[in-house]
């Protein structure tokens, strides 16, 4: 077993670091959703939502960028091209989205699908010893499943 720099099996941090590279293509489609129903949320609903929308892009670009470090400090290269992100994501694309319950309903659906990549990277990741990308995903976890909790209560649905 070869440990790199930072003490990790490096066989493990490579797969990890694959796993947080389908994580990141995930978020940046998740990221421009949260983008595009900021721009085209309509109704009289707009202002609550508008700003509400803006606080989960802001989060979700800083989730992007610690994904990308994590991958770097594992030694592995982020994939940066919408290209590649396409391809690899499995979150639906929002594409003209401006009612008000279609919206929450998308950040319901790309957050439960990014609560399963993180909770197998999680897996993945106590597996290797690897408390980084642990931690990391914990907190995602943590903040997400609140998110959706209260995504779905504002439809009047319970989680």
């Amino acid at each position: 077993m070869k440990i790199n720099s930072i003490g990790l099996d490096t066989n493990k941090s490579k797969a990890i670091a694959n796993d947080l590279n389908h994580l990141l293509a995930n978020f940046q489609i998740y990221y421009q959703n949260l983008r595009g129903i900021h721009w085209n949320i309509k109704g009289k609903r707009f202002f609550d939502l508008h700003n509400k929308f803006e606080e989960l892009y802001t989060d979700a670009n800083l989730k992007v960028d610690e994904i990308a470090e994590r991958i770097l400090t594992l030694s592995e290269t982020p994939l940066h091209t919408f290209d590649d992100y396409i391809k690899a994501a499995k979150v639906p694309v929002g594409k003209n989205v401006s009612e008000d319950e279609k919206a929450v309903k998308l950040i319901v659906e790309s957050l439960t699908e990014l609560l399963k990549i993180e909770r197998q990277i999680l897996s993945a990741s106590d597996d290797a010893n690897d408390e980084g990308t642990n931690s990391m995903m914990s907190d995602f976890i943590t903040e997400q499943e609140k998110t959706v909790w209260m995504m779905k209560a504002w439809l009047g649905e319970s989680v």
